[in-house]
């Protein structure tokens, strides 16, 4: 018998394996089918040459974290609704990005009908948990150790608002080469850390995803081969979401997801003020990494003090589980 360990070894090195053998084969197949990210106009100068890179990479995400994943879902409760999630946002992703590369635009569903799927399958994955499986929904209070509040059936919509705020911060944190894949590589190293803390079977689906990422890294790093696009995004902030819920640790995510907040706060505030000011703004461009491309800062910066800042809260997010 593997032991934790060597069981973790194995199931990273087969994501991360699955990644590099999968990319060279599917990157070109992206390029045929003619799968290229429209870039918009409105966006930094320095993003126009991308227009055209192949998007939808995070078909391959979902693969890698799907196959070994397969192997250890029976056997950990808490693996089915993180695993669950990842597949069932990736597919909303999908759709959005499918639409995206065959109308030739950067709009893909309707604002009402990606949120609506979001909705839908949240739902599904919260009435499992609460309803049908023995994992405890409690919170965990950052800097207040050993105190777990149970908000009852008030957890249902405090949930809903965790999912659904990650998720959409997540798919805006996704904006520059390697970004989202570099700041979520941190955040899972922390939730790895709860996870052994707990000595719950999350430790498992949570190496996988750092295995696929950081595979994916690989291509997607400046200047990027492939995007994630939708697809990767949301099932990326699925699968971060319910891994904090079911670690009673998803107060720590305003911590140490702070730039999944800062992105699609920025973008809140910049619509709200626009309407309400009737066409003025706060940033010179939202979501917030992009303002700082605008402020004279080189992508490859942006994404370097932003993966930097999220070591230091998730440094301080560990800090909160013991004090």
């Amino acid at each position: 018998m593997m032991t934790t360990g060597l069981k973790m070894f194995v199931l990273f090195m087969a994501a991360f394996a699955i990644m590099i053998v999968s990319a060279p084969a599917f990157i070109p197949l992206l390029r045929r089918l003619k799968f290229g990210q429209t870039i918009r106009q409105e966006g930094p100068e320095s993003h126009l040459v991308k227009n055209g890179t192949p998007t939808m990479g995070g078909i391959m995400i979902i693969v890698a974290f799907c196959i070994p994943a397969a192997f250890i879902i029976g056997k950990y409760e808490e693996a089915i609704a993180p695993c669950a999630m990842t597949l069932l946002f990736g597919i909303v992703g999908f759709l959005d990005d499918f639409i995206k590369v065959k109308k030739k635009s950067s709009g893909g569903l309707k604002a009402w009908q990606k949120m609506g799927l979001q909705i839908l399958f949240t739902g599904l994955v919260i009435a499992y948990m609460y309803w049908f499986s023995d994992i405890s929904l409690a919170i965990k209070i950052p800097f207040a150790y050993g105190m777990e509040f149970n908000l009852g059936w008030l957890v249902i919509p405090f949930d809903f608002l965790v999912i659904i705020g990650t998720d959409n911060g997540a798919n805006f944190t996704d904006g520059l080469d390697g970004l989202l894949s570099k700041v979520t590589l941190v955040i899972l190293g922390f939730l790895l850390l709860v996870a052994f803390k707990e000595n719950s079977g999350l430790i498992y689906p949570i190496i996988i995803m750092m295995g696929a990422l950081l595979g994916f890294l690989v291509f997607n790093c400046h200047p990027a081969k492939v995007f994630m696009g939708d697809t990767g995004s949301l099932a990326i902030g699925g699968f971060v979401a319910l891994c904090a819920i079911e670690l009673k640790v998803p107060v720590f995510l305003l911590i140490i997801a702070f730039v999944y907040v800062a992105e699609v706060g920025s973008v809140m505030l910049q619509v709200s003020y626009f309407k309400l000011t009737h066409g003025k703004r706060i940033f010179k461009m939202a979501p917030i990494h992009h303002h700082f491309e605008k402020s004279g800062w080189k992508e490859t910066k942006v994404v370097s003090i932003f993966t930097i800042a999220t070591a230091i809260l998730c440094a301080i997010g560990v800090i909160a589980l013991y004090v």
